[in-house]
């Protein structure tokens, strides 16, 4: 009779590709930006239920000409970003804008060269996700239209641990709605 010592492999949680990712960076230790602590009691982050609704067509109105401004973060650090262009879509039969930012720092990185950040601020900040306000990454379009897909909107990492320093989400990015996609807030 032999007796296996190989601990069972654990099932990733979480109901598309996206969670199931996300969570296997949460628990591995070269990728979390969890604390020791809690990652070794991580068993996955909380997610909403994917829902297509959030998956959205976007209007980008481009603003070549914006000047750059230090956004502040969630410690003494700036980044140095400008507004690349404003978003324009419909939610839940409203109307709503956003601003989309590039970074100077990242834009000159080959890896990051065409990355697009969009954070923003809903109804739901503090009663089921992160009060501060979650992010999504985009890339630049092509065209003038880009997806916006809010089931991948997740939380700063300083939430998870204050070592991050995390751009504070500007108040003008802000949508009178709520929406019930991505992560939710943590739960230590």
């Amino acid at each position: 009779m032999s007796v296996s010592c190989a601990q069972e492999k654990q099932t990733l949680k979480g109901e598309t590709e996206w969670q199931k990712e996300q969570n296997a960076n949460f628990k591995d230790a070269t990728k979390s930006p969890l604390k020791d602590k809690d990652r070794k009691t991580f068993t996955g982050l909380d997610f909403y239920k994917f829902d297509s609704t959030y998956v959205i067509k976007a209007v980008l109105k481009r603003t070549p000409d914006s000047k750059w401004f230090n956004m502040k973060t969630t410690t003494n650090e700036v980044t140095k970003e400008r507004v690349y262009g404003v978003l324009n879509f419909e939610l839940k039969g409203e109307s709503h804008q956003l601003n989309v930012y590039q970074g100077q720092e990242l834009m000159e990185t080959n890896d990051f060269r065409d990355y697009l950040f969009l954070p923003f601020l809903d109804d739901t900040n503090g009663e089921g996700s992160y009060a501060g306000g979650r992010y999504v990454d985009l890339t630049i379009p092509e065209g003038d239209e880009i997806i916006v897909d809010f089931n991948t909107a997740y939380n700063p990492y300083c939430v998870y641990n204050e070592k991050y320093s995390c751009p504070i989400v500007p108040r003008v990015n802000y949508i009178s709605t709520k929406v019930e996609a991505g992560m939710k807030a943590f739960e230590k």
